[in-house]
């Protein structure tokens, strides 16, 4: 895996004072990664919907050091307060990544970060989190050496994500984007992720995705223990395979508009994902019992309507609810009088498929 195209062989023109505002949205995976080697590199590859509403917003001011300190000084707030909790994180990233942006150690940073949806519930705040401090830091990098591309800033932002979350390196571009290798998928990698490079089906366009917000607190168990646990998983082996090829065919799928194989496809990897974690040791259970009526009644609702709806899971007990835009009247409605009532407070994140990040 060639890394060294990310390494700073340029001299460096340094200004002394900057910030940048970006918004990073979140993604949620159609065929799911769940097991990963160091340095974040996935057992299998993946493929999500980036979303449009669900996103964080980060703005990094850098003000250059006085002293040569070989320290990465940084301040972070959430939502307005210091988030001390948050920076073992942030510094462990910033860790992984000082080989590619040394520059990081001639300014201190001062992180400002808000979500547009609750954060540590399932809605991969550290994909949105982590990928909107990559593209800041790209922001500086662009501006300190002179003559990088478009594509690189992308690629290497992705790139720069990943180290810090996994799914982060999917959020940095839409609407589709794939993250591993993949020998059907023209330009694949393991290193960060690519925009799915061949004509989607005109259904795809403009996909909903409602979130079922059943519970806004904290994960049992983290991401990062869940993918742990897949190193000595009974099944391991056979679900990456699995999912290379839930990949391949959902590559057939977004070129040819086929929505039975869709849903087949989606809710099959969203409940195989759970039953890696039913199934390690220690084993745990993200869902909760509204996750379940909230599925049954999806499931009631597709028979009895003939509808395309159908759901996927994150990591968590939400429930992320897709459908095709010409239905988006009658799902909504639907939620409303029947599914909210499984959520927490009835609190439901109407979305839909965006287009990845942009500066504000």
């Amino acid at each position: 895996m060639n890394t060294d195209q990310f390494l700073v062989k340029s001299d460096l023109k340094f200004i002394d004072k900057t910030s940048y505002t970006w918004q990073t949205p979140s993604n949620i995976a159609l065929v799911k990664y769940w097991g990963k080697s160091n340095p974040q590199i996935p057992k299998n590859a993946s493929i999500s919907f980036t979303l449009n509403n669900c996103h964080t917003i980060t703005t990094i001011e850098f003000e250059r050091k006085l002293t040569k300190d070989r320290r990465v000084i940084f301040d972070l707030f959430f939502e307005g307060k210091e988030k001390e909790e948050f920076k073992p994180k942030i510094a462990e990233f910033f860790k992984r990544i000082q080989e590619y942006c040394p520059y990081i150690f001639d300014y201190k940073m001062t992180i400002n970060s808000e979500n547009s949806f609750p954060h540590s519930s399932g809605i991969a705040s550290s994909a949105s989190g982590l990928s909107a401090i990559a593209r800041c830091l790209l922001s500086l990098e662009s501006k300190i050496i002179s003559g990088l591309s478009e594509e690189y800033i992308n690629k290497k932002a992705s790139f720069l994500a990943r180290l810090g979350s996994g799914s982060a390196s999917r959020s940095i571009e839409g609407p589709l984007v794939v993250w591993g290798k993949h020998p059907e998928i023209e330009g694949s990698s393991d290193l960060f992720g690519v925009q799915f490079p061949y004509q989607v089906h005109p259904i795809f366009e403009n996909y909903q995705d409602a979130i079922l917000l059943v519970d806004k607190g904290e994960k049992q168990v983290s991401s990062t223990v869940g993918h742990n646990l897949m190193h000595n998983h009974p099944y391991a082996e056979i679900r990456f395979v699995q999912a290379n090829e839930n990949l391949g065919k959902m590559s057939k799928i977004l070129q040819e508009g086929n929505l039975k194989e869709f849903i087949n496809l989606v809710e099959s990897e969203a409940l195989t994902l759970h039953a890696m974690m039913l199934t390690s040791n220690p084993y745990f259970i993200l869902m909760k019992p509204n996750t379940l009526e909230i599925i049954n009644k999806i499931w009631e609702y597709r028979k009895e309507q003939n509808s395309n709806i159908c759901f996927t899971l994150d990591a968590g007990a939400n429930v992320h609810v897709l459908y095709p835009f010409k239905e988006k009247e009658n799902v909504n409605q639907f939620i409303e009088n029947e599914l909210s009532k499984f959520c927490q407070k009835n609190h439901y994140i109407c979305d839909a498929v965006g287009f990845g990040a942009k500066m504000i």
